[in-house]
């Protein structure tokens, strides 16, 4: 269909105005090969190479060096050991960014296996020297994780992808249902944080990247105001969203420590300590704390009516809602499906009075669910221009 990307017109219907049908995840998917059906990626539009580009004068630089911030207080690393090393028979650690290593020495002496991807090659001599004077369990690799399988086109450097990463160190792929292959450990980014936070929830949804190898576990720290809208609820109507159920739904959310700013150190790209631009950022980032957040996969995530296939559907659902967030799920529902919507209520075990800001992130997978099993409409979603927002 005409003005529809690929991906949309497997699944869509000629309908009045802007509004079209979805059908089921499998009758979307009829006809495309099976290898392509787990990553949404695999139809997204590709640029005609350097068109509607410039190429900037040599010496102009394209961006700032990134900022990163490091673990450097010994008392704070033998602090987080305990959370990571907790005899659950997983000691395989992957540290993002362990810069001088100091988290890394306490991992290492505690008998941890550790891969330290550092993207500056600043540090790397340092971390190779640590490897060898504590008995070779440290692997280093010039890579930046958050770089890791991107969604998106072009060179990115250090320039590495999970299955190359996983086969290297031998890390084995392990049923979703049984134990953690390894666990992640670092500070997450504070350029392009709602990036990459989407792309984290669309590489577990769709079973990609890390998540290929089984339920990955994360440890990072994050500023405290997303570390609150991540553990968002009803209960704090002003903190939830849709990405508090989508964490949520996803991941066991625990938090684990808080920190102050002021215990880490900023270095830019070039490993150069940063000074902070004014006397009136230091106190402000000196007010602020760093929560350390573990997101444990859900094993009972997936099931006969979310999968890595329609997941992207569910994504969109869960948005739609919270654009009118304090609107009734009736009337929600109407807009959303062709079901009745008093049938959907009556199933999920809900009152019609009931508001988007009342229910929680189970709710929504259970709601999710509910229309998806319907087996009395072969069409169970309807189309509009928000559905092409669901890939970030």
């Amino acid at each position: 269909m005409a003005g529809l990307s690929p991906r949309l017109t497997l699944a869509a219907f000629p309908g009045a105005a802007r509004l079209c049908l979805w059908r089921s995840g499998a009758a979307r998917w009829k006809g495309v090969p099976e290898r392509n059906r787990r990553g949404l990626s695999d139809f997204r539009p590709k640029l005609a190479p350097s068109e509607g580009f410039k190429v900037l004068p040599p010496g102009v630089s394209k961006s700032r060096p990134e900022s990163k911030r490091y673990i450097l207080s010994p008392d704070l690393a033998e602090t987080m050991v305990p959370f990571l090393l907790r005899n659950d028979g997983c000691d395989l650690i992957l540290e993002i960014n362990p810069g001088p290593g100091i988290l890394t020495s306490a991992l290492l002496q505690r008998g941890a296996r550790v891969i330290a991807l550092e993207s500056d090659k600043t540090f790397i001599p340092h971390l190779e020297s640590l490897g060898k004077k504590l008995g070779g369990k440290l692997h280093v690799l010039h890579c930046d994780f958050f770089k890791l399988d991107p969604r998106s086109f072009g060179v990115i450097k250090p320039v590495v992808n999970s299955k190359l990463l996983f086969q290297k160190f031998g890390i084995e792929t392990l049923p979703w249902s049984k134990g953690i292959p390894l666990k992640v450990v670092g500070i997450f980014p504070t350029k392009n944080e709602k990036k990459m936070i989407w792309k984290v929830l669309h590489d577990i949804y769709s079973c990609t990247s890390i998540y290929r190898y089984g339920r990955v576990e994360l440890n990072f720290f994050f500023n405290e105001l997303e570390s609150q809208r991540m553990m968002a609820n009803p209960l704090n109507p002003n903190l939830y969203y849709a990405l508090s159920v989508l964490w949520q739904v996803a991941y066991d959310v625990k938090l684990l420590h808080t920190e102050p700013w002021s215990s880490f150190d900023m270095c830019s790209q070039r490993g150069q300590r940063e000074k902070p631009e004014s006397k009136e950022s230091l106190e402000q980032q000196t007010q602020q704390n760093l929560c350390l957040i573990q997101l444990t996969p859900h094993k009972d995530l997936f099931s006969q009516h979310l999968t890595s296939v329609n997941y992207d559907v569910f994504f969109h659902m869960t948005k739609q809602c919270f654009l009118k967030r304090h609107g009734k799920l009736i009337d929600h529902i109407t807009s959303l499906s062709p079901i009745d919507a008093m049938d959907i209520l009556k199933k999920i075990r809900q009152d019609k009075t009931i508001k988007i800001i009342d229910m929680y992130p189970s709710d929504f997978k259970c709601l999710f669910e509910t229309i998806e099993c319907s087996k009395d409409h072969t069409c169970k979603w309807l189309y509009d221009d928000f559905m092409e927002d669901v890939i970030v």
